[in-house]
């Protein structure tokens, strides 16, 4: 029979407060009183370290159990489409610049790819893609800025969505 890797975690920290509570035990009744307050005192610390550690191994092995209605994320698609939220937001950035001059074409032109290249990507959720598509078409056309921030709004909260972790 195997046990769990909780299980074995908690044995072996257990394990360890025993032996640090009776060598703890140990030095102070050395200290105060001789050999046998040693023993008394070693034996009643790991007795009481070992009844803590068996009385709080339920409570310590449910903190490892997985919730059952926690739905497993896919942690790569997620991290996909943050790139591909921040890709995009970098592209309207350089579109719509504070400054007239603050960023070149060919700044510019790189960003583009570089949103259009992760927003493409088949890892990405479908939502995601056509949220960012969307959103690209709006940053494109350069010439509403509000049309392209609410077409940004609208993928933040397509990828806020799509978080399974939440």
């Amino acid at each position: 029979m195997k046990s769990r890797p909780a299980a074995r975690i908690h044995l072996m920290i257990s394990f360890v407060l025993v032996t640090c509570g009776a060598v703890a035990g140990a030095c102070l009744g050395l200290l105060l009183s001789g050999r046998l307050m040693a023993v008394i005192l070693g034996g009643a610390a790991a007795l009481g370290a070992g009844l803590g550690s068996f009385l709080s191994r339920r409570q310590v092995l449910a903190l490892f159990e997985p919730d059952p209605e926690a739905a497993p994320g896919d942690g790569y698609a997620e991290g996909l489409a943050d790139a591909a939220l921040v890709c995009i937001a970098t592209y309207q950035a350089a579109v719509f610049p504070l400054t007239p001059d603050g960023v070149s074409e060919a700044e510019r032109e790189a960003r583009r790819k570089m949103a259009y290249r992760i927003s493409a990507y088949e890892g990405l959720p479908y939502p995601v893609q056509t949220s960012a598509a969307a959103a690209l078409e709006a940053i494109d056309h350069g010439a509403d800025p509000r049309r392209a921030e609410t077409a940004m709004r609208a993928l933040c909260l397509t990828v806020y969505d799509n978080r399974r972790g939440r």
